[in-house]
């Protein structure tokens, strides 16, 4: 069984991506993932190369979408560095005005419209933002150098166009008790033993999203934390295939269809999500790549900052909104309802809940504020009526969707029985809707919508969007802090003419 070799008496991170050549296309980035000493189980087994797995190799290709769309479309999809002086992939690059906030959510629109998934990159970029203001803010009160390694460690990202993925989310064990109080205290990540060199972390980090298809892993507190939970505040960066780490492949709902022969019962065949179970057992970080060490009065800005990022981040799910939309209104020509009036209405009612959606993401960029590291932030409060919008449209989008699309969208059989000499006919007759359109085509439009709606994307498009980036009441929590109800009892107290006793 393959296992990494120890980080750290291998080589430093200048060190490492110095034997390779800078990842330039889509192609290099696939390239990139071969033959690494990965620790992956899935179905309870070890799975020797991800890369060729039908499963695993959907999600590769959403990411290897964001390589894609940084050459076909520089202009959306890159932006100048101040660190490097060239243009870089705009996953990588520090935001300097509500302007890139504003071309991140097009980017990110625009990734869902072409994939149809979740890209799995969104919380690396937003760990990359919010760590630029932290690990300053770290240093001007207690003089450490986190943040010069964290400009040294995203120029190396940049020079070689590299992946971050983001792990954030802790096991969490009893959730009535804090990190030091755990029975078992590997139920959220901590330093368990410092050395001239670095640092050792053990314990788990869930729900990662695309961590396995990632050049590097930012690890990061999941809560507020005390002075009891010291060795609880860490931030580090660890290479994917460092030793120690083992990654659990999640279930996706009809996941099978993926080793099933022909692509239109996929759905989606080419692209897809990835979430994994990451186990760290004693994995090392050099202390060039730590950037948080027991700072514990941080760790809820630190939250706090990035999931005002990410929360807005979620407008990606508007461009999976156009794939849905446009879905349904293509079955509704095949089946020829497209001129109902009823059916025009919903298809009305889905673009207005998804632009509703991109209207709270776009106006949070726009009304970024900058903050002291010279690093912009969205506006919190509409970050996260954004987030909180994505927690139900996405639901309605979907139930609007089903309903256009009729019974068949689960009852449809298999491609195979298509392809057969007896049933293959009888469901060409049986199944046709308009004469112009070939029945494959309404099968294939049948299957996308089942696909987002109820099988593997629906993980991406509508229980990712409950949960990601803090489920509803985290975002409420949020709202309620925002909202200055006294002002606003004091607006309308002074347009009636009270005068406060």
């Amino acid at each position: 069984m393959p296992t990494a070799k120890p980080y750290e008496i291998e080589e430093t991170a200048t060190e490492r991506w110095a034997r390779f050549e800078p990842i330039k296309t889509g192609e290099d980035y696939i390239d990139s993932l071969r033959d690494r000493p990965i620790d992956l189980y899935m179905f309870g087994e070890h799975i020797a190369d991800p890369v060729e797995h039908p499963i695993i190799r959907p999600s590769m290709n959403a990411i290897k979408a964001t390589y894609d769309l940084a050459i076909s479309d520089p202009d959306l999809a890159t932006a100048m560095s101040p660190l490097t002086g060239t243009r870089v992939n705009r996953f990588l690059h520090i935001v300097q005005s509500p302007q890139d906030l504003v071309m991140k959510s097009k980017m990110q629109r625009r990734l869902g419209q072409l994939t149809g998934t979740c890209f799995q990159r969104c919380v690396g970029l937003d760990a990359f933002s919010v760590l630029h203001s932290i690990t300053y803010d770290i240093d001007q009160k207690h003089g450490t150098n986190y943040h010069q390694r964290y400009l040294d460690f995203l120029t190396l990202t940049q020079q070689n166009n590299l992946i971050l993925a983001g792990a954030m989310t802790d096991p969490k064990g009893d959730r009535s008790k804090r990190p030091s109080q755990q029975a078992d205290p590997d139920l959220f990540m901590h330093v368990t033993r410092r050395t001239e060199k670095g640092l050792y972390i053990k314990g788990a980090k869930a729900h990662m999203t695309g961590g396995l298809n990632s050049h590097w892993i930012c690890v990061m507190p999941t809560m507020n934390l005390t002075a009891d939970d010291r060795d609880y505040a860490i931030v580090g960066m660890i290479p994917t295939d460092a030793a120690g780490m083992t990654f659990i492949y999640g279930r996706q709902s009809s996941d099978m269809r993926a080793m099933e022969s022909g692509d239109i019962d996929k759905g989606n065949a080419c692209f897809g999500g990835q979430e994994t179970l990451v186990v760290f057992d004693d994995v090392f970080i050099p202390w060039e790549h730590v950037l948080m060490d027991g700072e514990y009065e941080f760790a809820q800005e630190l939250v706090a900052r990035f999931t005002t990022y990410h929360r807005a981040s979620y407008v990606c799910k508007t461009g999976l909104g156009d794939v849905l939309t446009g879905a349904a209104a293509g079955i509704s020509e095949m089946n020829g309802v497209e001129n109902v009036s009823h059916i025009k209405d919903k298809l009305v009612e889905m673009t207005h809940l998804n632009e509703t959606i991109y209207s709270s993401a776009i106006a949070s960029a726009h009304e970024a504020t900058e903050l002291p590291s010279g690093i912009f932030m969205n506006d919190t409060m509409l970050a996260n009526i954004c987030k909180h919008n994505v927690t139900r449209f996405p639901y309605e989008l979907a139930r609007l969707a089903q309903d256009i699309a009729g019974g068949l969208m689960v009852t449809l059989p298999s491609e195979q029985d298509f392809n057969h000499e007896i049933t293959g006919p009888m469901l060409k007759k049986y199944l046709k809707g308009r004469v112009d359109i070939p029945v494959e085509h309404r099968a294939r439009l049948l299957r996308l919508i089942e696909n987002m709606t109820l099988g593997r994307n629906a993980v991406g498009y509508l229980t990712e969007s409950m949960h990601g980036a803090g489920s509803p009441q985290a975002q409420r929590i949020q709202i309620a802090r925002g909202m200055d109800i006294e002002g606003k009892k004091a607006l309308a107290r002074k347009i009636a003419g009270i005068t406060k006793a």
